[in-house]
C-alpha cells in the first residue's frame, strides 16, 4: 500500500489593522484576537500588521484559508470595530504580495496549487516582488523585464550580471513562488508614541518640520524619564482625506537622547516630499524600546556630545520641577502652536 502523501498545505497570512486611532494598547489587543486563532503570530507594529501561520489551525478550527480568514476578519470587526485588510498564500512573500492588493474589508487568498501560485504571480508588476523597489525595477526594465512572470523566465545566471549574485537568486526564488521563511512567533516589541493634530489641514512645510520637532522633544523626555532607549522611529502621516504615509528609520545607535532622535525625524519627514500636502496629523513612534543601561555608545574624542547630553539631563529636571515648557527648543519658543495631542 502507498503511504506516501502530499505534505500539508502551507497557509501563511498576512493582515493589516486599519483602526480610526492608533494606540499601543490597540495593537497589542488586535493580536490578542488574532492570538486566539493561531498562536503562531509575528508582530509588524511599524506598519500595523502581522504574519500568521494558519497551517496547524486549518486542521483545529475544520475551516480552509478563506473561512477561517472570514472568521478573523469578523472578530476583529464586532470585538473592536476595526476593518483589515488581509492576504493569504503559501509563503510569506505572496501574502505580502495578495495584502498589498487587498482594500480593507477584504481578502485575497492564493491556494497552495502551482497553477495557482503562477496565475497570481506572473502577472504582477516586478516591483510588487518583496525586495525589488522602485530603483531595481527600473534597472530591471531597461532589459524588457517588467513583470514577476519575466524575472522568473529570465535565466538566473542573466540576473545575477544585472542585479548581483544574492539579489537575483532571491529575486528568482520568490518569482517562481520559493519562500521557506517561516513566521516568528513573538510578541509585540515595546514602543512609544506622540502625535499632533492640525486645528485645520496643514500646508505649511515649516509647521509641519516644528510639530515633528515637538513631538520628538517629548518622546526623549518621556524615555529617559523610563530609563528606555529606541532603536528606530517611525513616522505616521494622516492627510486631509484620511489616507496615511509611514515610514520607519533605524537609528544609527539605540538612544534617547533628542538632537539623535530629532534628526532622523527630520530625514523621515524631508524624505516624505509633503511641500504640497495637506496634513491632518503627525505620529512619531519610537520602536523596539530597550533598557538604557543596554545602550552602548560609539567612543569619541569630541566630548560636545557628552556635554549636550549633560545639559539634557538639567533641562529634563527643571522641566519635571517647573513644568514641560520652562525650557524649549528656541525654534518652539518663539511660535506657539506645537503640541501633542496624546
Amino acid at each position: 500500500m502507498n503511504t506516501t502523501s502530499r505534505p500539508r498545505p502551507r497557509a501563511i497570512l498576512r493582515i493589516h489593522f486599519h483602526p480610526a486611532e492608533r494606540t499601543e494598547e490597540l495593537y497589542r489587543q488586535l493580536l490578542g484576537v488574532v492570538d486566539g486563532i493561531s498562536s503562531r503570530v509575528e508582530p509588524l507594529p511599524a506598519d500595523w500588521s502581522a504574519y500568521v501561520d494558519l497551517t496547524g489551525a486549518l486542521a483545529y478550527w475544520g475551516r480552509d484559508v478563506e473561512g477561517l480568514v472570514a472568521v478573523l476578519r469578523l472578530r476583529l470587526l464586532a470585538l473592536h470595530g476595526v476593518q483589515c485588510s488581509a492576504g493569504a498564500g503559501p509563503t510569506r512573500s505572496i501574502a505580502a504580495m495578495a495584502a498589498d492588493i487587498t482594500p480593507p474589508g477584504a481578502a485575497t487568498v492564493v491556494q497552495d496549487e502551482p497553477y495557482e501560485i503562477a496565475a497570481f504571480l506572473r502577472t504582477r508588476p516586478a516591483s510588487a516582488l518583496p525586495g525589488i523597489g522602485p530603483k531595481t525595477a527600473r534597472t530591471l526594465s531597461r532589459y524588457g523585464i517588467t513583470s514577476v512572470g519575466d524575472i522568473a523566465d529570465t535565466q538566473l545566471s542573466t540576473l545575477q550580471r544585472i542585479l548581483g549574485t544574492t539579489p537575483a537568486r532571491l529575486a528568482s526564488e520568490l518569482a517562481h513562488g520559493v519562500d521557506e521563511r517561516a513566521i516568528v512567533p513573538g510578541a509585540a516589541p515595546r514602543s512609544m508614541s506622540a502625535g499632533h493634530r492640525f486645528d485645520l489641514d496643514e500646508l505649511d512645510s515649516d509647521r509641519h518640520q516644528r510639530a515633528v520637532l515637538g513631538l520628538v522633544q517629548k518622546l526623549g523626555g518621556r524615555l529617559r524619564t523610563s530609563g528606555e532607549i529606541a532603536q528606530a522611529l517611525t513616522l505616521t502621516v494622516t492627510y486631509a482625506d484620511r489616507t496615511q504615509t509611514t515610514r520607519t528609520r533605524s537609528l544609527a545607535e539605540p538612544t534617547a537622547h533628542s538632537p539623535a532622535l530629532a534628526a532622523t525625524a527630520r530625514e523621515l519627514l524631508t524624505g516624505l516630499g509633503l511641500q504640497r500636502a495637506r496634513v491632518r496629523a503627525l505620529t512619531i513612534r519610537a520602536e523596539r524600546l530597550r533598557p538604557a543601561e543596554h545602550a552602548v555608545r560609539q567612543l569619541t574624542i569630541d566630548h560636545a556630545d557628552d556635554k549636550a547630553m549633560l545639559i539634557e539631563a538639567v533641562q529634563d529636571r527643571a522641566r519635571r520641577r517647573y513644568g514641560k515648557d520652562v525650557i524649549k527648543p528656541a525654534r518652539l519658543a518663539h511660535r506657539p502652536g506645537v503640541g501633542t495631542n496624546r
